[in-house]
């Protein structure tokens, strides 16, 4: 299993962001996926999570009416769209899945700043 993200970067406070997470290894379509994030010096918090068709989704209070997440089981890809970030976004932030056991990717660092 490989998770791959990509699409962090220096934005301004009320700016946006794209992250995807690119999948191999397992049948993607079959497993729910979610996002998480790591800001330093704090522990890792669960951001949104979409079941395995993209029909359902959940998000972190912190997060619900701003980001969105959704997935392209064609492309093996879960995103999480995310607007009008705010400073105490600033993370790293990880996709994961549990397939058998928890996987991780290597992280997207997102940093909110003027």
């Amino acid at each position: 299993v490989q998770l791959v993200e990509s699409g962090g970067g220096l934005v301004q406070p009320g700016g946006s962001l794209r992250l995807s997470c690119a999948a191999s290894g397992f049948t993607f379509s079959n497993y729910p996926m979610s996002w998480y994030r790591q800001a330093p010096g704090k522990k890792r918090d669960y951001v949104a999570r979409i079941d395995s068709s993209g029909g359902s989704t959940n998000y972190a209070e912190s997060v619900k009416g701003r980001f969105t997440i959704s997935r392209d089981n064609a492309k093996n890809t879960v995103f999480l769209q995310m607007n009008n970030l705010k400073p105490e976004d600033t993370a790293v932030y990880y996709c994961t899945v549990y397939y058998y056991t928890e996987y991780w990717g290597q992280g997207t660092q997102v940093t909110v700043s003027s």
